[in-house]
This record gives C-alpha cells, sequence and structure tokens, in this order.
C-alpha cells in the first residue's frame, strides 16, 4: 500500500523544502522536535540508544497502513512534522476522516509559513486518498496554535477530552 499511495507521495518546492513520510531512519530528529516544545519536554526521551518504544509505535503505525509521520525537510534537515491518520467511518455516511497529531515546527523555522505549507499538504493528501473530514485536538494552552488552525479553517465543534490510560 506504501507505493503510489497518496499519503506517501515525495513532493519538493522550488525553494527545496521536501515533503515526504517518514522512515524509521528519521526517528530520532523527529523526536527531537517535539521535545522542542514546552509541552513536548515532559513527554518524550530523546537518548542514544533511542528507547525501543518509538521503533516499536513507527512499526506498527507502518503495519496498520493509512498512518504517518509527514515530514518537511531542506538540505536534509527536518523542519516540521505532523503524524497523519487515516479512519475509515461507518458514520457521515461511510466518512474517512483524517486525523493530525503531533504537528510542530522547528523553534529556528517558526514564522516562515512552513507549518501551513505542512497542514496544507496534509490537507491535500487526506483528501487525495478519500478522506472527507479533517480532525485534530490542540491543547487549550496553544493560544497561537488554534487561532493558525482556525486560519486554515478548522472550527472549533466539539469539546476534545483525554483519559490518560497508564
Amino acid at each position: 500500500m506504501k507505493d503510489g499511495s497518496p499519503l506517501h507521495q515525495l513532493t519538493t518546492d522550488p525553494d527545496g523544502l521536501t515533503l515526504r513520510s517518514a522512515r524509521e531512519a528519521d526517528l530520532p530528529a523527529i523526536i527531537a522536535l517535539l521535545l522542542d516544545d514546552p509541552l513536548g519536554k515532559s513527554r518524550e526521551r530523546l537518548e542514544n540508544p533511542l528507547p525501543v518504544i518509538y521503533r516499536a509505535a513507527f512499526q506498527a503505525m507502518e503495519a496498520q497502513g493509512g498512518n504517518i509521520y509527514l515530514l518537511a525537510e531542506r538540505d536534509g534537515i527536518l523542519l516540521g512534522c505532523l503524524q497523519l491518520t487515516l479512519i475509515p467511518g461507518i458514520s457521515r455516511e461511510g466518512t474517512t476522516r483524517a486525523q493530525v497529531e503531533g504537528v510542530r515546527v522547528a523553534g529556528a523555522a517558526r514564522g516562515e509559513g512552513l507549518g501551513e505549507r505542512l497542514m496544507r499538504e496534509a490537507i491535500a493528501r487526506s483528501r487525495d486518498a478519500g478522506a472527507r473530514l479533517m480532525q485534530l485536538t490542540t491543547d487549550h494552552r496553544r493560544v497561537d496554535a488554534r487561532r493558525f488552525y482556525e486560519r486554515l479553517g478548522f472550527q472549533g465543534s466539539h469539546l476534545g477530552m483525554k483519559l490518560v490510560l497508564d
């Protein structure tokens, strides 16, 4: 399913920004990017060797299909990422949803429009893969992120809730 899937396309902009799905070898750079965030600092661990749980999670995502980490890089440097998951469903007349999680842009690259480019690519890939609805949650403390998503056309429609199952 990986080859030819709209989720796994490789695109490069004229300015040299490449958008592609992650490979397992990208995990340390992804974890570093997730850590480059006030909330992420308490959630992730970047160690050498990388904790095995990250590799197991990546392999589970690949085995599931329709679940990728979309990366934005320039000159081989990871500048942004997000997780994009397709969720086939019965409600809304069999609508497939696209779920977005873990959107991050490197601190040094913020303000360059990279997050918007990454999200627009995720929207296009989701649409091309047959999704009719895209959803995401953002921590209520991320006021700037909420404004960013609203600028892209997302609307607050539900109250998001989580239950930690540890």
